[in-house]
């Protein structure tokens, strides 16, 4: 089920990579409210790695991601947050 692993970084406004902590990426997946079923399909695997299954759209994800870590005061304003698949 978890076939594929992408990597969570938040970007600041220097250009810095910083792994998001796995609490921030389990905060997501396991209360996210989004009432989207393709997202049940995540499993925290540490610091700044996510395991998704093939039905997980890699930009949907990072959408509702940033989304809910701005809400959650985890991404600033002037952050952005990087979600690429690792090869």
């Amino acid at each position: 089920m978890f076939a594929r692993r992408v990597n969570i970084e938040r970007i600041d406004a220097a250009g810095a990579h910083h792994a998001c902590p796995i609490q921030q990426i389990d905060n997501f997946a396991m209360r996210n409210f989004t009432n989207d079923a393709v997202f049940d399909d995540t499993f925290p695997a540490g610091d700044g790695m996510l395991e998704i299954g093939h039905r997980v759209p890699i930009e949907r994800l990072r959408t509702a991601m940033a989304d809910w870590f701005r809400r959650k005061g985890y991404l600033a304003a002037d952050e952005r947050l990087e979600v690429t698949e690792r090869k």
